[in-house]
């Protein structure tokens, strides 16, 4: 008879020198324990000291208790619910303590069109290593970039023999227009943009003020998930398509691998914070109570400003999150039970 599932030795994730920016954790039950949420499967537990994680992410198979979820929010840990490797977002909970210093950062880079365009070439440029992007306008950015995308679309196509007639896609319905070929790209693509929602919402930034696009709830999103499209999603369909592995399914589960072999949720936190934080600069992300004023800035909140009270000097708080992703993941259940087929 197999050991009771709970059983195992503790490995205590505190001896990592830096906060870990994300946890993702599959197949497991999580409970509180003093400080810490512990992850138990029939393999292993491990204590997490909460205030050591930026965002959990739970996938397929994982159970969480209230006590779990009221620590993680006052430590001010997102919660993000989500498919297999995080290629699918289902929900999201963010704890009442968290700061907005990233946010309020995104939020004055785009609504100001030189700095907005500042963050677009950043974007573009790491699409184009090696080129000057530096005085480039948004329309020649967005012709540079069709241009690289058809000859990426060509390129794949003469490397694996799949034949290439051009993108046919409609929004909302990965498989409901083009060829194979094209759904297999709509359906990868969905899958990234899943992960790439997981991480900014868990960073605190917004999925709804982009860069590059606009007018969605979800266009930062889209502006983070295209830095990755020809590394993955484009020769991962190619690839796909040329095995005859044509199932949405299909798409999501290369992804996935793909995912966890390169680690790409800890690239995409790097990216997030380099594209939004000034140059050398770490966004503060304490727990900050702060009244707006239209002449100083900001001054302290909870204080009855009916007497006069200094006003605190300026600081700059080092978030002291660093760029780690740690996965745990419980081994395959006892049973024969169905993939997750979201």
């Amino acid at each position: 008879m197999a050991d009771i599932w709970w059983k195992a030795h503790p490995h205590d994730l505190h001896r990592l020198a830096d906060r870990v920016s994300s946890v993702y954790v599959e197949r497991s039950h999580i409970d509180r324990d003093e400080n810490a949420v512990v992850v138990v499967n029939k393999r292993e537990t491990v204590r997490v000291p909460a205030a050591m994680v930026a965002v959990m992410l739970l996938g397929p198979g994982t159970r969480i208790t209230h006590g779990a979820v009221n620590l993680l929010a006052d430590s001010g840990t997102t919660i993000c619910w989500v498919g297999e490797q995080g290629v699918r977002m289902y929900a999201a909970g963010l704890g009442p303590s968290r700061g907005a210093a990233l946010l309020n950062r995104q939020a004055w880079l785009v609504s100001r069109t030189k700095e907005r365009l500042a963050v677009a070439r950043n974007m573009y440029r790491m699409r184009f290593p090696g080129e000057d992007v530096s005085a480039a306008t948004m329309q020649q950015l967005r012709g540079r970039e069709g241009a690289r995308i058809r000859k990426l679309y060509q390129a794949e196509s003469r490397r694996t023999g799949v034949e290439w007639n051009g993108r046919v896609y409609k929004a909302g319905d990965a498989h409901a227009a083009g060829d194979d070929l094209n759904r297999l790209l709509s359906a990868a693509n969905a899958a990234l943009y899943g992960i790439c929602h997981a991480v900014i919402t868990g960073l605190g930034a917004s999925p709804g003020l982009g860069f590059v696009h606009t007018g969605l709830a979800t266009s930062f999103v889209l502006d983070i998930a295209d830095l990755y499209k020809a590394e993955y999603t484009i020769p991962l369909a190619f690839d796909l398509a040329k095995l005859g592995h044509t199932e949405e399914r299909d798409a999501r589960l290369g992804l996935r691998d793909r995912i966890a072999e390169d680690r790409l949720l800890g690239r995409i936190v790097h990216d997030v914070k380099a594209l939004l934080s000034p140059d050398g600069i770490d966004m503060p992300d304490a727990e900050v109570n702060e009244l707006w004023d239209e002449r100083v800035g900001t001054v302290q909140g909870g204080v009855n400003w009916s007497a006069a009270v200094s006003l605190p000097a300026d600081t700059v708080v080092d978030s002291g999150m660093g760029d780690e992703h740690v996965a745990i993941i419980g081994p395959e259940f006892d049973q024969d039970t169905p993939e997750d087929s979201r």
